[in-house]
């Protein structure tokens, strides 16, 4: 008996310096800033969580509504086209497919029956009401800094929508990923459940600004690179990284591959409208954050938010530095004429709306010159605009039309390698089936 309560103790040593040792390597998404944090009831500033300030007076529902469009809550658990919040929106991953689930009121098939200790649970913790582990794609890692009182004004607006009863679609992970018992290793080392701490040495604007970055829109979801365990790698915070099969860019303070040459106004119209004059338009995940998330955000959290950014140490990456000046306006001249087929597509499909030159006669919006789709030589973006277009809710003006079923792999690699040619500064070598696998990564 004693040899295995040997073995118990040094098992749980092992796991214990593990976890450690991984928190260390891997530090809080926080963890970069100077000066000390204390516990949200003994910081003596504004309070940065909670709702914009003409909301904190009204009901928890309008409450719950501001903070869930804050939190993205409706894009991941809506299928397009179907009724928001009823889920079963399909995420492939390396190892299967996950869906999300039904967070409508209804009781057998959504969270009609969850007391508010079930839904602190699964949103700040990663557990179901029935014990079992959520996959961290639902970012509860980053929900995890969010105060009690912001998750049940949530679970207060979602109560407050009509139920839909429909039946959750099983996940088809194989085994052993489909053991979600698992996940609790994960959310030991990666999720440590705790609620926000304001840094006394920063000011309420930043914290505010911290709060919304971290805890609600959860930046770092999809714009930090991750490590081997599919966790956030927050030495490189806000690197970039390809999540959901789009690129999420470089948005530390680096003036090259960052957003550091960007001036506060610009950063502020990207997010809140979803493109900036010289910059470029929001597309893909990035796109559905600013129509259902930032473009329902106050303008001091957008600001908050910026201050928070501008701070954020600068990461080089493999994202281009050098941004390319408009083509020719001959089609003869320029990069990539040697792609006669991404010419000719280009040609059909894109040069009404973008113009030889990248610099569009009809919209400031559909110009890509000077964007960092088209500079960036992986071409990533640029074939997953032509394949899903930009469907927009903001601005009918900022809309494109999908592709995807119009052209095939191969003459979708062909204008993505034609684009970053003409008005990017490095031409891409996309194939098909490189556009084949960005399919198959793509939410839908």
């Amino acid at each position: 008996m004693r040899r295995i309560a040997i073995v118990i103790v040094a098992a749980i040593v092992i796991v214990a310096a593990g976890i450690f040792a991984w928190r260390v390597v891997n530090p809080g998404p926080l963890a970069f800033a100077s000066g000390s944090t204390v516990a949200l009831v003994d910081y003596r500033e504004a309070n940065p969580t909670g709702v914009a300030a003409d909301l904190v007076k009204t009901d928890s529902v309008r409450r719950g509504e501001y903070l869930a469009k804050a939190a993205d809550c409706m894009v991941c658990h809506t299928v397009p086209g179907g009724t928001e919040y009823a889920g079963g929106l399909a995420f492939p991953t390396p190892f299967g497919t996950l869906y999300s689930t039904n967070i409508t009121p209804d009781k057998e098939t959504g969270i009609g029956g969850y007391t508010d200790q079930d839904f602190l649970n699964a949103v700040q913790r990663g557990t179901r009401q029935d014990s079992a582990r959520l996959y961290p794609a639902m970012p509860y890692a980053s929900y995890t800094l969010m105060t009690d009182a912001d998750v049940l004004a949530i679970k207060a607006y979602l109560f407050s929508l009509p139920a839909v009863h429909g039946q959750n679609q099983r996940d088809t992970l194989p085994f052993p990923f489909n053991q979600r018992w698992t996940m609790m290793f994960w959310s030991w080392a990666f999720s440590p459940n705790t609620r926000f701490a304001p840094n006394t040495a920063k000011s309420a604007e930043w914290n505010r600004g911290a709060y919304v970055a971290e805890a609600l829109a959860h930046c770092g979801e999809c714009h930090t690179p991750r490590n081997l365990a599919f966790a956030p790698n927050n030495r490189r915070k806000f690197a970039g990284a390809v999540a959901a099969g789009w690129r999420a860019y470089n948005i530390t303070s680096d003036r090259d591959a960052g957003i550091g040459s960007w001036s506060d106004e610009e950063i502020v119209a990207y997010l809140a409208k979803g493109h900036a004059v010289g910059r470029g338009t929001a597309s893909g995940p990035m796109g559905e954050a600013v129509d259902h998330s930032f473009s329902h955000t106050v303008p001091a959290d957008i600001r908050a938010l910026v201050t928070y950014l501008r701070t954020v140490p600068a990461l080089a990456s493999v994202e281009p530095a050098t941004i390319a000046p408009p083509a020719p306006a001959s089609p003869k001249e320029g990069g990539g004429v040697a792609d006669a087929l991404g010419r000719k597509v280009f040609q059909q499909a894109c040069v009404s709306c973008h113009s030889w030159t990248g610099v569009s006669a009809l919209s400031p919006v559909a110009t890509i010159s000077g964007s960092r789709a088209v500079n960036d030589p992986s071409a990533i973006n640029v074939a997953q605009i032509v394949i899903s277009g930009t469907q927009r809710f903001t601005s009918s003006a900022m809309s494109m039309p999908a592709f995807g079923g119009t052209y095939t792999d191969t003459e979708i690699a062909a204008v993505g390698n034609y684009v970053t040619g003409r008005f990017g500064s490095t031409a891409s070598k996309l194939t098909a089936r490189d556009v084949a696998d960005l399919r198959g990564q793509t939410a839908h």
